[in-house]
């Protein structure tokens, strides 16, 4: 029993297996691991992501940095879906692979690949440093990758575990990398001088944006605290490696995703204060160069100055583009709490917010300022949950992930997708005020064509008897009945391993 444990089977099934590959994970020494990850990023109401893997996210803070290289060590079927969606995605790099067999899993020999890999790659001319990425096969089945060299021939080497049994949501994965090579930087900074950023540091004190966020939206926060004696510093993750340098020499960190567990503790332990919430809406702009003004000592007086050159312009723009309707909105991105702020000051009734990222002490002021507007706000919200209130309140219009889209077209509720017709518009400032007007406005006057559709493809059925049929479907209950009792014996059966 405890040989099939350390070393887990090499058949994909990582992130959806369960306890038994936490359980190898730990056999095999890497509970310290999954124990930081548990504390940092603790699991909601179902034990598997229900996003796509996670491990999507690290890997694309990896991409997005010039000078890194990517290397992925898992099963086939897991890297060639990741490194499909990496390119989907807009990648213009290649994904390192170094493959695996039972045999090299057990033996060692696919850690000596590994490191023969990382040494191979390790080119001062061509890269900064090379990330080095464990999914959910390796992880469980123990591949140190702590015992890699920190750096090969001054290009540094960076190990990361992110399993999908460990890791909730991508979003969080990003965080994994992101504090992972912040932590890196710190130690160099700590050790002596180093490279300055390509672009000239500013004469100003700096405040560091944490999260993904629109292009534009850095540029409005710039716009917005000049008034105040302050420059915006780099976007954390970030685009190169020195950038990580000037991100840690900052005068605060504004926390716009809050999730950023792992990120946060290396800021925090270069003695850097955290502000949560954003510059979004009136309200949340107020608040936001308020805390900011807390933040670097700055007095009323400037901070009045600040508010009064921006607030202005965001009421008006939230004025020239109103939103009346009913919204539900979902998603896994992180930002759901700063879109609903913006929606509801726009116009919007929104009784339901659910994010997949979980509550922490920097999402609290949108998490109160929402509820003190009656909407019940779901962390760790699962995709039942998601669906469960948009059926409930029948919006005019669902806003949220792929299925809960594709529900909502069922039933014949305009819909539309979080991650890529929402988050990707400028949310900050008179910029981000009036952004979610037009496409938010559109879609829910769309709602005659909804219900067009819905009447036009009625009566082609559900489940097993979608389509269009001839005569009635040959349905097999009898099979189902065997097929339920298999599933039941198979349960019962891991329930019973796990207690040996």
């Amino acid at each position: 029993m405890k040989d099939e444990l350390t070393y887990a089977p090499a058949d994909g099934a990582g992130c959806h297996a369960g306890d038994t590959m936490k359980a190898a994970a730990r056999e095999a020494g890497n509970s310290e691991v999954l124990d930081q990850y548990a504390a940092d990023y603790p699991q909601g109401p179902h034990d598997k992501p229900q996003s796509m893997c996670p491990a999507f996210g690290s890997l694309r803070v990896g991409l997005r940095m010039r000078r890194t290289a990517t290397v992925l060590s898992g099963s086939a079927c897991c890297v060639y879906g990741l490194s499909f969606v990496s390119h989907f995605y807009g990648a213009r790099r290649s994904v390192g692979y170094v493959p695996f067999n039972s045999e090299t899993l057990v033996t060692g020999k696919l850690f000596e690949d590994i490191r023969d890999s990382v040494h191979e790659l390790a080119d001062p001319d061509r890269y900064d440093a090379i990330v080095v990425t464990n999914l959910c096969v390796p992880t469980a089945s123990g591949v140190p990758l702590r015992l890699l060299p920190s750096e090969i021939n001054g290009v540094r080497i960076i190990g990361i575990d992110v399993p999908g049994f460990g890791i909730p949501t991508h979003a969080e994965a990003k965080d994994v990398l992101a504090g992972a090579m912040l932590n890196y930087a710190r130690a160099e900074i700590e050790a002596g001088p180093v490279a300055a950023p390509v672009s000239a540091k500013s004469d100003r004190p700096t405040v560091t944006l944490l999260g993904e966020m629109f292009p534009a939206d850095p540029m409005s926060i710039g716009q917005m605290i000049e008034p105040l004696g302050l420059a915006v510093g780099p976007t954390v993750p970030c685009r190169e490696w020195r950038e990580l340098y000037a991100a840690l020499d900052c005068g605060a960190v504004a926390a716009i995703h809050p999730f950023y567990t792992s990120s946060i503790r290396e800021f925090q332990a270069a003695g850097r204060p955290i502000l949560g919430s954003a510059p979004v809406g009136v309200d949340g702009t107020a608040a936001w160069l308020r805390g900011l003004g807390d933040a670097f000592g700055l007095s009323d007086t400037a901070v009045a100055a600040a508010q009064n050159a921006s607030l202005p312009a965001i009421s008006s723009a939230l004025a020239a583009s109103p939103i009346s309707g009913t919204i539900t909105l979902s998603g896994y991105e992180g930002s759901e709490l700063l879109v609903a702020r913006l929606l509801i000051e726009s116009g919007a009734d929104v009784p339901y917010v659910g994010t997949a990222c979980p509550k922490t002490p920097w999402s609290a002021a949108d998490a109160e300022w929402l509820e003190n507007k009656g909407v019940k706000v779901k962390f760790r919200a699962s995709l039942e949950d998601d669906c469960a209130a948009m059926e409930g309140v029948k919006p005019d219009l669902a806003i949220g992930t792929t299925p809960v889209v594709q529900k909502g077209k069922e039933l014949g509720i305009p819909s539309l997708y979080f991650t890529n017709l929402i988050s990707a518009r400028p949310l900050m400032g008179p910029a981000g005020a009036g952004s979610l007007a037009q496409v938010v406005n559109a879609a829910i006057a769309n709602k005659d064509r909804m219900d067009h559709m819905r009447e036009f493809f009625d009566g082609v059925g559900h489940d097993d008897t979608a389509g269009v049929w001839e005569g009635t479907p040959n349905v097999r209950e009898d099979f189902r009945e065997l097929n339920r009792k298999k599933l039941e014996k198979q349960a019962r059966a891991a329930k019973a391993a796990e207690m040996i």
